[in-house]
């Protein structure tokens, strides 16, 4: 019998949403450059994280000239159910696409480039070497842009996090995305200490690499969890980190169970940075690669450099 997708399985409704407090809308107008953007995306074959997942900052992202790209197709081999990325059989892996990112990058005049992936858990190497092609390619095309990648947790395959690391991007980050207890809930599949174990792994291969991680808040955490998340990044020598309010794409996902204020989001901030993180950027529409190149600026200017 086939297995239902968990992403459409019915969750517990409430009687009525929660309604969408203003500080959650992004107000960025839809423009030519982000229409220029697609278009440029369609005609390399590319897929986009900023789409496929429906992020809020699309148009402001796009409209200054900025994406973060989404290696390996738009189909996920997983269901989590807090993602608007279609889950289902991977597309065959196109040798092409490393040079296409490579070049769009150039096209672009990007001076940081986030890439991105969905899951490939059908893939032997679960589709670290496409990063690592994608990186050797931006190396060649654009030698002065910094590189930041996104990546699942391989499922722990040290191999695929290793050849990852090897390739030499400036910036690894991966998103623990909610506290231990709800990872049955929000990341099935996942496992929280799998993913810590990761971030450990790439800072203990190569120290200089930027290790990054982030949140999504509002599925039911308590504040405790998040502070108990917090530490264990810092113990996983992770610098920087990205707090955001969770965003429900469909009826179909998890239900939002709290909005938190802008002053929550401050204070947030003000902790992981008591805690030791070189970078917060904490907000309810803070996405991982939302002004990405920020945290390198600012680190640099602290004199902790890639």
């Amino acid at each position: 019998m086939r297995s239902p997708n968990l992403k459409t399985l019915r969750v517990a409704a409430r009687p009525r949403p929660l309604r969408l407090p203003e500080h959650c809308c992004s107000t960025a107008p839809r423009g030519e450059a982000a229409e220029k953007m697609r278009r440029m995306l369609r005609r390399r074959r590319l897929h986009s994280v900023c789409e496929t997942a429906h992020c809020p900052n699309l148009p402001h992202c796009f409209g200054r000239g900025t994406v973060t790209f989404m290696l390996l197709g738009d189909v996920c081999t997983r269901a989590c159910r807090f993602c608007n990325v279609k889950t289902g059989r991977g597309a065959p892996v196109d040798p092409d696409e490393p040079r296409q990112v490579a070049e769009a990058v150039r096209e672009l005049g990007l001076r940081h480039v986030v890439l991105t992936s969905v899951n490939r858990d059908d893939l032997p190497d679960q589709g670290s070497a496409q990063f690592a092609r994608t990186i050797e390619s931006l190396r060649s095309a654009s030698p002065g842009t910094t590189i930041e990648v996104l990546t699942p947790d391989f499922r722990g395959d040290v191999d695929a996090i290793d050849r990852v690391v090897d390739a030499g991007p400036d910036v690894y980050n991966h998103n623990v995305e909610t506290v231990p207890r709800l990872y049955r809930t929000v990341r099935p599949g996942a496992g929280f200490s799998r993913s810590l174990e990761l971030l450990a792994r790439v800072k203990a291969r190569r120290r200089t690499i930027l290790t990054k991680s982030g949140l999504m808040l509002g599925l039911g955490e308590k504040r405790g969890e998040v502070r108990e998340v917090l530490r264990a990044l810092r113990g996983a020598r992770v610098e920087a980190l990205t707090l955001g309010q969770y965003l429900r794409p469909t009826l179909r996902h998890l239900p939002v169970e709290r909005y938190l204020d802008p002053e929550e989001f401050r204070k947030l901030r003000r902790e992981a940075e008591a805690m030791g993180f070189l970078h917060v950027s904490s907000g309810p529409l803070v996405r991982s690669s939302f002004h990405a190149e920020i945290a390198l600026g600012v680190l640099g200017a602290a004199g902790r450099t890639p």
